[in-house]
């Protein structure tokens, strides 16, 4: 039985092989025919549309998977360089912001290296400039030295304000820009003096200067720091800068005329400042002062502060009729 079945399968292959032969055999006669060849030239000339066709779509199809697997690096690639050029950006402005702090800081340094006064540096830390007044906090207070009377300037020696309130850790400064500031000016050119003021918002102007006297603008006006006879002292140092004449007005039929300033100090963005501990300005002590006056001196002097004091008279009592 399984002999039977072997020769059957190896007929079966023989036939299978005897007709792969001849087929193959008389393809390639016939292929060799000429009709035929023309034949095939025919149907392939037919079919090249159709074949360049489809490797044409087939290219762009491969083109447009291409393109978008580079749309798709290329976009990640992109956010990785806006997030880096962000970052980048912080940087920089962190940066520059340390190094306009370190300008800031090494001129306060270099004016307080130059100063014959003990000062102490401070931060801005609050601002109040509505309509009633110009002031400035700072972060340091008793603690540290500073006394209300203090005076308060900038780098360059531009001239702040004055200490008015003072506590253990904090000290409220009046700008020189508030109404009710009042500091004596000197022209550095003519020499001639004037009471500079507070004008709000934020401007100053220097009243009461000899008519005769020529102002010229840009001249620089800086604080006069008058001394008096008995030992009273301006209430601010001499030669602190005030600011600089950007307007003159002046009433012909008057003595006097007024010079308006703009701040040497930016008062309204103010971050640093030095606080002057040892001037001592006005009146001396009680054990210091005089008690005759000479002659009425003719310099002028803050309101309310008087050269010297004079005594006053023993009471007598009534005499008994």
């Amino acid at each position: 039985m399984s002999a039977v079945l072997s020769s059957r399968i190896i007929r079966r292959r023989a036939i299978a092989y005897v007709t792969v032969l001849a087929a193959t055999l008389a393809m390639m006669a016939v292929s060799s025919n000429p009709l035929v060849v023309e034949l095939q030239r025919g149907i392939s000339f037919a079919f090249r549309p159709a074949e360049v066709a489809l490797d044409g779509l087939g290219r762009n199809i491969s083109s447009i998977v291409t393109a978008a697997g580079e749309i798709n690096q290329l976009r990640v690639e992109n956010d990785a360089l806006r997030a880096e050029n962000e970052r980048l950006h912080e940087e920089a402005q962190r940066a520059a912001e340390v190094q306009r702090q370190n300008e800031l800081l090494t001129g306060l340094l270099q004016l307080r290296n130059g100063f014959e006064y003990r000062t102490v540096a401070s931060a801005v830390i609050a601002r109040d400039s509505s309509e009633a007044a110009q002031r400035i906090v700072l972060d340091r207070g008793t603690t540290d030295g500073i006394q209300i009377g203090d005076v308060v300037v900038s780098a360059g020696g531009a001239l702040v304000g004055r200490v008015i309130e003072a506590s253990g850790a904090t000290a409220t400064v009046q700008l020189i820009s508030d109404s009710g500031s009042t500091v004596i000016g000197q022209l550095l050119a003519g020499a001639a003096t004037g009471e500079v003021v507070g004008e709000l918002p934020g401007s100053l102007a220097m009243k009461n200067i000899d008519a005769a006297v020529t102002v010229t603008l840009g001249e620089e006006v800086v604080t006069a720091g008058i001394e008096l006879g008995g030992g009273l002292r301006s209430p601010y140092p001499k030669g602190l800068v005030i600011g600089q004449v950007v307007d003159v007005r002046r009433d012909a039929n008057e003595v006097v005329q007024t010079a308006y300033l703009e701040p040497a100090a930016t008062l309204d963005r103010l971050e640093y400042v030095l606080v002057i501990l040892d001037y001592q300005g006005g009146l001396p002590p009680l054990d210091q002062q005089p008690t005759n006056c000479g002659p009425a001196s003719s310099g002028a002097i803050p309101a309310g502060e008087q050269p010297c004091l004079e005594p006053t008279a023993s009471p007598k009592g009534s005499r008994a009729p």
